[in-house]
């Protein structure tokens, strides 16, 4: 199985923060590992790591659903490219 490298690049939820609860909640059901991350600019950046089906499941939700509360402007996934071996054991927040 090769899995795939994906990177999140700025969801916009301007004036929220992502709720890590309900993100890291989501990957775990997928089975995703990677991180994710709020940035200053009132953005989220992160990525996500797996099978391809999996990862494009956290892709569609993060992109249609995201976090109770928040609002989705735009996503943008750059970098995907499929990879050996995971890079992580599990999906964290990153402070």
């Amino acid at each position: 199985m090769t899995d795939l490298l994906g990177l999140l690049d700025r969801i916009g939820f301007p004036g929220l923060k992502i709720r890590q609860q309900y993100t890291e909640e989501e990957a775990r059901k997928l089975g995703v590992v990677g991180w994710v991350k709020n940035t200053s600019q009132g953005t989220v950046t992160g990525q996500v790591q797996g099978p391809e089906d999996k990862v494009n499941a956290m892709k569609s939700w993060l992109t249609k659903v995201g976090s109770p509360s928040s609002r989705i402007d735009r996503t943008n996934f750059s970098n995907e490219k499929e990879i050996s071996k995971l890079d992580f054991s599990g999906f964290s927040t990153r402070y």
